[in-house]
């Protein structure tokens, strides 16, 4: 089992490029299959969730090249299988994605329920409800979604919630069925646009993603496309906020800022100075931060996948800090493990209280999810002393060269596997 150990203390300081959006590839990669054509994508990150999902597309006999370490070729005119296995699905929940884009090319989809992060129950009602109004029968049999529809067609739909995996499911669905598709309460996240603009270059009719009311006119086939992934917000926020509880002086490159105005609120709230360019925006934090206030909410608000990042950074802040989490009911499993470093918090149903101190110390934690993960490394680099991290598997899903990344800004971390690489960090950083 492999472990980050972390020795703190250092501000962070330097420049780091961010990746693409893990979240938007997802979705994208398998859209991809939608066309009988050759379709090439770049900008993608090279992490687990990609790389298991790239397997899963395999499997099911699209051709899948690898160009090189963020470009992949996609050919979706072998697809012989309708159904992706248990096998895939438990280690990455997006893998769902495949059902919208099955059923609207092939209109027959079998998926197994959803894995992935254990955050919340992440019910798949509003998907089923989507494909159900497109036409299509779905029942759950033997633990997996069996859709299937002699054609698809046009729908108006109105989502009980807003949910960005609905969003997408529904919207590639909607992409090859006959007549207009209206789709109302939907998600606006960036990387449900990504997906619409996505679709559209292989020649859907996708209008209003990032708006309440998506307008789809289906068309009867895709084709060949070569397209760009946005750049990743969460994995810019992360080290944003590493750069602000480091008291740090951090740039992120290759950027959107429009996409992270959520996350620039926050931290301007409680001190920190942001500076917007193009493409890039520079994080500097000189001084001991203020607390605040948090709601996650969806897309402009701010995002569920940024709330522990801020929670340990505020757990170092000034005052009293309050964050509500709105998303999912699971999403503070992280701060009994920062507890443990000192941290003095408290949890009532949906909301957090956290109470700044003036330093955490180190000590041993778990990640107990991808998120989580990424916020205790943020916690080791702020404090005084040794920090390890362990279950980073979750890390890794979903950042790219993540201590690598780190370290060119000045941490302290390696990646370790066994109690004797632990001592050996020990002796060495003294």
């Amino acid at each position: 089992m492999e472990q980050y150990i972390i020795k703190g203390g250092n501000p962070l300081v330097g420049e780091v490029e961010i990746g693409g959006a893990k979240n938007a590839a997802l979705a994208i990669l398998s859209a991809a299959i939608m066309t009988d054509e050759t379709v090439l994508i770049d900008n993608l990150p090279d992490v687990n969730d990609i790389n298991v999902l790239l397997e899963a597309i395999s499997g099911i006999g699209a051709s899948v090249q690898r160009v090189d370490r963020h470009t992949v070729r996609i050919n979706g005119s072998g697809v012989g299988s309708m159904s992706i296995e248990y096998e895939y699905i438990k280690k990455i929940r997006a893998s769902y994605y495949l059902l919208g884009a099955l059923l609207g090319k092939y209109h027959k989809a079998e998926v197994a329920l959803p894995g992935g992060c254990n955050i919340g129950s992440r019910p798949i009602d509003q998907h089923l409800k989507g494909f159900r109004a497109l036409g299509a029968d779905v029942e759950i049999e033997h633990g997996k979604i069996v859709a299937e529809a002699e054609k698809l067609r046009g729908t108006h739909l109105y989502f009980d919630v807003v949910s960005v995996g609905a969003t997408i499911n529904v919207m590639m669905a909607a992409a090859m069925a006959e007549g207009t598709t209206i789709l109302e309460n939907v998600a606006k996240e960036p990387h449900v646009v990504d997906v619409a603009n996505f679709l559209n270059s292989m020649g859907a009719n996708i209008k209003g993603a990032g708006t309440d009311v998506i307008k789809i006119r289906g068309v009867e086939k895709l084709h060949k496309s070569e397209y760009s992934i946005i750049p990743d917000q969460i994995e810019a926020g992360t080290f944003m906020f590493a750069a602000a509880a480091t008291k740090g002086d951090v740039t992120v490159l290759n950027v959107i800022p429009k996409h992270l105005e959520a996350t620039i609120a926050k931290l301007q709230e409680i001190g920190c100075e942001v500076e917007e360019f193009d493409d890039a925006v520079r994080v500097v934090a000189k001084r001991r931060l203020k607390s605040t206030h948090v709601k996650t909410l969806p897309y402009p608000g701010y995002p569920t996948d940024m709330q522990p990042q801020i929670g340990v950074t505020l757990a170092l802040a000034q005052g009293t800090s309050i964050i509500t989490e709105s998303i999912f009911e699971n999403r503070f499993k992280y701060l009994d493990e920062l507890a443990r470093m000192g941290a003095n918090v408290k949890i009532e149903g949906n909301s957090a209280t956290i109470q700044g101190v003036e330093k955490l110390s180190g000590a041993r934690v778990s990640a107990p999810d991808l998120r989580a993960g990424a916020a205790l490394c943020i916690a080791g680099l702020a404090t005084d002393g040794i920090t390890i991290v362990d279950d980073i598997v979750y890390i890794q899903r979903g950042y790219e060269r993540f201590e690598e990344k780190l370290r060119s800004l000045g941490a302290v971390i390696e990646r370790v596997s066994s109690e004797k690489e632990i001592q050996k960090f020990k002796l060495k950083v003294g």
